[in-house]
């Protein structure tokens, strides 16, 4: 058998990964800038003119801080907005940008109160004062459900929370320091933060990729048995690059994650206090799904699935379980059969199960 075409591919897929710019260039869904604001980009995804389904409500789609708003479009195959404008969603995205150190005293205030309420009237106003569908992924979850009890007023149509912890007791690498911290308090993991004025992008870059320690010591194997497969290639690349162009946290907004979220375990009990003021997911009115990866170690199926306790007003709450690891339960190789179809029958109005 004649190896050189195989040693000639496999040489140039290995120049491509590390030193010739990447296997494929990035592709991104087209987007358009709607409205441009300190940490509150609002963009409107598709090319102008395409079909959009005149039945279908308007999609917010929420990132967390700390990851790029990249999670909902990484790459073809790979994006929730390509395949929510393909399904005729009027599809958009509200975008945090860089944190610096000058955003340290940014807290969940700052989101719960202004930056999504006024991406989600901004959307509404946009259609007529459609109910909008609202889809947060990790923390963006958090702060989608945060800013809907609080504010039970604003025109949310539904609310969806994709891999969104809430009972991180159940979260085998936080319930140690919840231990640690009845002693201790936060003051151990922020003292630093407030001295930085936040958590710096590379320690979140860092620590992301601790959470996927098995992936980080497979991946010179995983080259090894795909050099000649340029897909699993690039998907493997646009997660690296996704983890590259994480972005930091603001002081505050962090010593509330430690001492509420993580140490607290407060959305457990259905609270959380912003401003001196409880919010309580009890507060939620409108139907709810959630979506929780069997492989996710940063928010465990358990932590996940305990929203179905907390969200008593709430008129349904649907919890569903998909295969994926925390990132893949968005925009892993098999969302488009499990999270996305799911998502697609919650925004319908369906309730069949996926088969």
């Amino acid at each position: 058998m004649d190896v050189l075409p195989y040693a000639g591919a496999a040489t140039r897929n290995a120049w491509k990964l590390t030193l010739g710019g990447g296997i494929r260039r990035e592709v991104r869904t087209p987007r358009t800038l709607v409205r441009a604001g300190h940490h509150r980009d609002l963009y409107t995804f598709g090319r102008p003119g395409a079909r959009v389904d005149a039945a279908r409500r308007p999609v917010l789609l929420v990132p967390p801080l700390a990851a790029p708003a990249t999670c909902f479009d990484l790459r073809p195959g790979q994006s929730l907005a390509a395949h929510l404008v393909d399904s005729g969603a009027p599809t958009y995205l509200v975008d945090y940008g860089t944190m610096t150190r000058s955003d340290g005293d940014l807290g969940f205030e700052s989101w719960v109160h202004d930056i999504l309420p006024d991406a989600i009237d901004l959307v509404a106003g946009r259609h007529d004062g459609a109910p909008v569908d609202v889809i947060g992924w990790s923390l963006g979850g958090t702060l989608s459900l945060l800013t809907a009890a609080a504010h039970p007023s604003l025109p949310i149509g539904s609310l969806t929370a994709l891999a969104t912890p809430v009972d991180y007791s159940r979260i085998p690498t936080i319930a140690p320091l919840q231990l640690i911290g009845r002693v201790v308090t936060e003051r151990p993991l922020t003292a630093a933060t407030d001295l930085l004025g936040g958590l710096p992008a590379p320690i979140v870059q860092a620590s992301y990729r601790f959470t996927a320690l098995p992936r980080e010591i497979r991946r010179p194997m995983f080259v090894a048995r795909n050099i000649l497969r340029p897909d699993a290639l690039a998907h493997m690349q646009s997660i690296d690059r996704f983890m590259g162009d994480m972005p930091g946290y603001p002081a505050r907004f962090f010593a509330q994650m430690c001492a509420q979220l993580i140490l607290g375990n407060s959305l457990a009990e259905g609270v959380f206090t912003l401003d001196d003021k409880e919010v309580r997911l009890s507060d939620v009115e409108v139907p709810v799904l959630a979506i929780g990866g069997d492989s996710d170690v940063i928010a465990p199926v358990a932590s996940a699935e305990a929203v179905r306790t907390v969200l008593t007003g709430a008129p349904s709450v649907r919890f569903e379980t998909v295969g994926g690891s925390h990132l893949g339960v968005v925009a892993g190789a098999a969302a488009r059969t499990t999270t996305w179809r799911h998502l697609d029958r919650f925004l319908t109005g369906q309730a069949a199960p996926v088969a």
